[in-house]
C-alpha cells in the first residue's frame, strides 16, 4: 500500500495568505469606490470574508481530495499526490460550499471586531444571497484559474528540465563510450609495436594493461568519482607508458587533501594526459615531466595537465584522430556543466616559437557545500 500523502508544505500556505491579503486590498477598494462605503468596516469585513472563504474552500478541498485519494486508491487508479487538481466538478462543489460557508463565518467575526450587526445569509432574502455568493465566487475562481496555470505552467517546466536532463545524461554517456575505445585502441597501438622491439617489457605492459582495464571499468560505469580516483586512474595509466617509454617518461600528481573527495566526471583527464605523451612528450627527444594537479580558488576547480615536451603551435596542422580528445573533453563539459566549465590549451614558455611544454587547463565549478 503506498503510503499517506502530507499535507501541503508552509511556503504554499503563506503563499495562499498573501493571496488573500492581495484580494482583501482590491476588493475593499472596489466597494469603496463603487459603493462610497466606508473604509475601514470594509477592509475589516472584506479581510476576515476572505480569509475564510479560503480557509473553508481549502479545508473543503483537501479533505474531498484525500477521500477521493483514498477511493482510488482501492481500487488501484490513486494519483502520486493526493493534495493535487482534483478536477473542476469536484473544485467548483468546494469553491460553492466553502465560499458561502467562509462568508458566514468571516461576517459573524468581522460583526464581532466591528460591533455592527451585519444579517448573515441565513437571515437574507434569497436575492441578497445570490448576489452576495456571485460577488463573493469571482475572487475564489479568479484565484482558482490564477493557480491552478501558476501549478501547470511549473508541472510543463519540471518535465522539460526532466527531458533536458534525461538527454544530457544520454549525450553525455555516448561520449563516454566513444572515449573508452580511443583510449584502448591507443595502447593496443603502442603495445603492438613494443611487442617487436622488447617482449619483455610488452609482457609487463600487458600485466599493467589488464590491472588498468579491471580498475577502469567501474569508474568508467558512473556518473561521477572522486577526483582521487581519478588521478589513481592516470598513475595506473602513466604506468604502461612507463614501460615503454622507460625514463624519458617522469610524472607529478599534485592533489591536496581538500580537493581528494570531489565529484568528477570520470576519464576526464585521461584524454589530455594521452594528447601530452603523444604531441609533447614522445617526440621530445628526452622525453621529459608530465605534471598533473588540482587547485581551488574562488568557487572553481581548476585541473592542470602539465608538460615540458615540444610545445603546443597552434598553426599546427591536425593530427589524423582529428584533435579527438579534446573534443570529447570539451563535449563532456558542455554536456554536464554548460557554460560553467570550459577547457583552455597554451603553451608554457610563450618566449619559445616552438617548444617549452604545453599546458591543458580544465575549469570547473565547485560543487555547493553540503
Amino acid at each position: 500500500m503506498r503510503p499517506l500523502p502530507l499535507p501541503p508544505p508552509l511556503h504554499w500556505l503563506l503563499r495562499h495568505v498573501l493571496l488573500v491579503l492581495l484580494l482583501t486590498v482590491v476588493v475593499s477598494v472596489a466597494l469603496v469606490v463603487v459603493f462610497n462605503q466606508s473604509p475601514g468596516p470594509t477592509l475589516v469585513y472584506c479581510f476576515f470574508i476572505s480569509l475564510f472563504c479560503a480557509t473553508c474552500i481549502n479545508l473543503l478541498r483537501f479533505g474531498l481530495g484525500w477521500l477521493r485519494w483514498q477511493t482510488l486508491q482501492r481500487l488501484g487508479r490513486a494519483p502520486r499526490d493526493a493534495f493535487d487538481w482534483p478536477g473542476w466538478p469536484l473544485m467548483t462543489v468546494c469553491l460553492v460550499l466553502g465560499t458561502g460557508l467562509g462568508y458566514s463565518i468571516g461576517l459573524e467575526v468581522g460583526n464581532f471586531v466591528t460591533g455592527f450587526q451585519e444579517r448573515s445569509l441565513l437571515a437574507s432574502p434569497l436575492r441578497r444571497v445570490l448576489a452576495v455568493m456571485v460577488i463573493s465566487l469571482i475572487p475564489g475562481f479568479a484565484a482558482t484559474f490564477f493557480l491552478l496555470y501558476r501549478h501547470r505552467m511549473a508541472s510543463a517546466e519540471a518535465h522539460a528540465e526532466t527531458l533536458r536532463r534525461q538527454a544530457a545524461e544520454t549525450q553525455l554517456r555516448l561520449l563516454e563510450s566513444q572515449l573508452e575505445p580511443h583510449m584502448l585502441f591507443n595502447t593496443l597501438a603502442n603495445l603492438r609495436v613494443l611487442i617487436g622491439l622488447d617482449a619483455e617489457r610488452a609482457q609487463a605492459m600487458l600485466d599493467h594493461l589488464i590491472a588498468f582495464l579491471r580498475a577502469t571499468l567501474s569508474a568508467s560505469r558512473v556518473e561521477r568519482h572522486p577526483l582521487k580516483d581519478e588521478f589513481a586512474r592516470l598513475a595506473d595509466y602513466l604506468a604502461l607508458m612507463q614501460v615503454r617509454m622507460g625514463a624519458r617518461l617522469r610524472f607529478e600528481f599534485e592533489l591536496p587533501e581538500t580537493l581528494r573527495e570531489l565529484p568528477v566526471p570520470p576519464l576526464l583527464l585521461q584524454p589530455l594526459v594521452e594528447n601530452a605523451i603523444k604531441h609533447g612528450l614522445e617526440p621530445h627527444v628526452g622525453g621529459g615531466t608530465l605534471r598533473v594537479a588540482a587547485t581551488a580558488a574562488d568557487g572553481q576547480l581548476w585541473l592542470d595537465v602539465e608538460d615540458d615536451g615540444a610545445g603546443f603551435d597552434p598553426a599546427r596542422p591536425a593530427t589524423p584522430d582529428g584533435g579527438f580528445g579534446t573534443v570529447q573533453v570539451r563535449e563532456r563539459l558542455a554536456v554536464a556543466f554548460g557554460p560553467r566549465a570550459a577547457l583552455e590549451l597554451s603553451r608554457l614558455d610563450l618566449s619559445r616559437p616552438t617548444g617549452g611544454g604545453t599546458r591543458a587547463r580544465i575549469r570547473l565549478p565547485l560543487p555547493a557545500p553540503a
